[in-house]
């Protein structure tokens, strides 16, 4: 039953779900204490079970936590299912403020502003209403400005384990000098 009550909590979590949270969740419900072993050999047989019937969703570790994803096998077919659901499509600007933040975090808007060139409190709004980024404090500087970092979400909406798992910046460069080169052949 173990198993049954773990799938449930990470099936209806709508981010990942931490270690930490399912054990306080089944000694909440339950008011039953489970070892930290007991625990994760029911999330082994879960995963076990996933990957034995070939199902279209897997369990994997990201972000720090456990969530129920759908197969890169079937990226093809979700695509198109976020194709079709274009509203949600991030504009150039959030795509460049998101970049410079992911990269530069944690930084203020004024830094993110100079980078840029241009004003950004419509765009930053925007990533703070998605919950793509997040207030992580106040810098020291003068009139102490707001510092923002990717949040957690931002993980799980790009599919990412952590920010280390972004493309390193050299990467991208010679790809973009590889496309370049391409085209002038």
């Amino acid at each position: 039953m173990l198993v049954q009550y773990i799938e449930a909590l990470i099936f209806a979590s709508d981010a990942s779900l931490r270690f930490e949270e399912i054990l306080i969740c089944l000694h909440g419900a339950l008011e039953q204490d489970f070892t930290d072993a007991e625990v994760k050999e029911a999330i082994a047989q879960i995963k076990h079970r996933y990957n034995e019937q070939n199902s279209a969703l897997e369990l994997v570790e990201i972000a720090g936590g456990y969530q129920f994803l759908t197969r890169k096998s079937m990226q093809s077919v979700v695509n198109q299912l976020h194709i079709q659901k274009s509203k949600k499509k991030l504009s150039q600007s959030a795509l460049e403020t998101l970049a410079i933040i992911a990269y530069r975090q944690p930084i203020t808007k004024l830094e993110i502003e100079q980078i840029r060139g241009v004003n950004c409190d419509y765009t930053m709004q925007k990533l703070l209403e998605k919950d793509l980024i997040s207030i992580s404090g106040k810098a020291d500087g003068p009139g102490r400005p707001l510092l923002y970092r990717l949040s957690q979400y931002f993980l799980d909406y790009f599919g990412i384990a952590s920010i280390a798992d972004l493309p390193q910046l050299k990467d991208v460069e010679d790809s973009n000098q590889i496309e370049i080169g391409n085209k002038i052949d």
